[in-house]
């Protein structure tokens, strides 16, 4: 067992370890393989200094974990732009809420607004309170492992190496002028030297002072926290409190039928016009005019808001309505079938014109993230639909599983390679070929675009060698490896050193 006085020392020294790790990954290094080792190091750093602070342990903390570290891998292996960005701020955040969850003495409920409020808590107020802790640490282990016998021995030493200097400058200079060789070593010292920056290492020592410090503050607010009352809660106040929570807003039963009833009146109107002529269940035309081009572009965004509205309005329902026994029952909840039913059709609707729009202008980014996001709420509003029968589903923390295992599907659909093979698709089949977006898409691209150009006897080409070009250009240190990068580059040289 590590003392008081020691356990501190160690936090520091090892946040000071971690500290000239992450400059040494980060530092003139683009994000690759360093991110997932950094994000490795740093749960050893946690769990090996705060392991008895462990105050809840559960499926869900497993599931983070192995969220952040899925997603921390993708700086390794793919290159998309937008996951890129997005997860750089993505995975902090949940790493900050991870921690909250198994550290706090707080324990909150993994699906409540509580836990972004407790590791808002821990990352800003605990941190700070401890900025003057780590100092005090430094100052006090610095002096106590030093005795009045080795100040004076420190003291000597300096001394001694002041004497010696001048003299070590008068013996060096007749060594090299007697020996050629060691002078040609000493003349090699300054180019060695020369290649550390002094203005680099000032930088460098500094991001290690800074990372040390938000590092260690960071843990000891987990180790020694303090407990803060946001506002003295008075007697009276939490009689009121109380009173409020007793007398929450309930939506009255006749007022949410009619409101459903009126609004799926409408709803089941459009439902029938759209099986008339988009879904074929009927012999129908489209409007007067529009191509299915238009068509699509016309009501896509509309459709959209629409069931979003009606998202609101079903979880408005489902969550204040009071649930009673009866025929006005009955016919709210089939109702609020009805409004799933229609809201679904609608995405349908929505998710057939942005096909139609695909079809005639191309796949881009936005388009694919679009069609997810569209699957996405078909899936919450059947969770949905399936709340209204089982009344104790819990809708949180369905959506919040659902929320987080998404997106980490979505960061390995290797979204680049299918926008390049829909684009190939759709030249294959009216001749248009949208060059300059394919040659905008990441490496994770390469390999279907080299296939796609062989087949079409060098169409893009040239792009591929420019690409070629640059990325055996780069010279990258070996924190910066991405698989995306290597796979691209060795598919490209085999391409073209096979052809000539």
């Amino acid at each position: 067992m590590k003392s008081r006085i020691d356990r501190p020392l160690v936090a520091l020294i090892g946040a000071f370890v971690l500290a000239i790790a992450h400059q040494y990954l980060f530092y003139g290094n683009l994000l690759g393989v360093s991110y997932p080792l950094f994000i490795v190091l740093l749960y050893l750093y946690m769990f090996y200094n705060a392991k008895d602070q462990i105050v809840q342990s559960s499926w869900f903390g497993w599931g983070l974990f192995g969220s952040i570290l899925l997603l921390s891998l993708t700086y390794a292996v793919f290159q998309n732009p937008f996951f890129y960005v997005l997860n750089f701020v993505a995975i902090p955040s949940l790493f900050f809420v991870h921690m909250a969850y198994i550290l706090s003495e707080k324990r909150p409920v993994w699906y409540k607004p509580q836990m972004i409020g407790v590791a808002l808590e821990h990352l800003i107020v605990q941190s700070l309170r401890h900025v003057p802790t780590a100092f005090r640490i430094g100052r006090t282990s610095a002096l106590s492992t030093m005795g009045e016998r080795r100040k004076t021995v420190v003291g000597k030493v300096l001394i001694g190496l002041a004497i010696s200097t001048p003299l070590l400058m008068v013996v060096i200079s007749l060594l090299s002028s007697a020996d050629g060789v060691f002078d040609q070593l000493l003349l090699g010292i300054p180019d060695l030297i020369g290649n550390f920056s002094f203005g680099n290492g000032i930088f460098r020592f500094v991001w290690v002072c800074i990372m040390c410090l938000l590092l260690f503050v960071y843990l000891w607010g987990f180790i020694d926290s303090k407990k803060y009352e946001w506002g003295h809660v008075k007697e009276e106040d939490r009689v009121d409190k109380d009173a409020a929570a007793d007398s929450r807003v309930v939506l009255d039963p006749i007022i949410t039928a009619t409101v459903l009833i009126a609004i799926n009146i409408v709803y089941v109107l459009f439902v029938i016009l759209q099986f008339s002529y988009l879904f074929g269940a009927w012999e129908g035309t489209l409007p007067e005019g529009a191509s299915y081009a238009d068509y699509a572009r016309s009501g896509f965004f509309e459709l959209i808001v629409v069931t979003a509205i009606n998202f609101v309005l079903l979880m408005g329902t489902l969550v204040f309505s009071v649930k009673k026994e009866g025929l006005l029952q009955r016919i709210n909840n089939i109702m609020l079938y009805i409004l799933v039913v229609c809201s679904c059709v609608m995405l349908y609707s929505a998710y057939m014109r942005l096909v139609l729009y695909e079809e005639a202008y191309g796949y881009t980014y936005i388009r694919f993230l679009v069609h997810a996001f569209m699957i996405f709420l078909g899936i919450l509003l059947i969770v949905a639909g399936l709340r209204i029968h089982f009344a104790s589903l819990p809708l949180a923390k369905c959506y919040i599983v659902l929320g987080l295992l998404s997106y980490v599907i979505m960061n390995y659909t290797s979204m680049d390679m299918i926008i390049a093979e829909k684009n190939m698709e759709r030249y294959k089949g009216s001749g248009i070929l949208d060059e300059s977006y394919l040659q905008s898409l990441s490496t994770d691209a390469t390999p279907s675009l080299i296939r796609f150009s062989l087949e079409e006897h060098g169409i893009i080409d040239e792009h591929l060698k420019e690409q070629w070009k640059n990325l055996s250009a780069r010279d990258r240190d070996w924190p910066s490896f991405n698989l995306s990068e290597y796979r691209a580059e060795r598919a490209l040289e085999k391409y073209f050193l096979g052809e000539n």
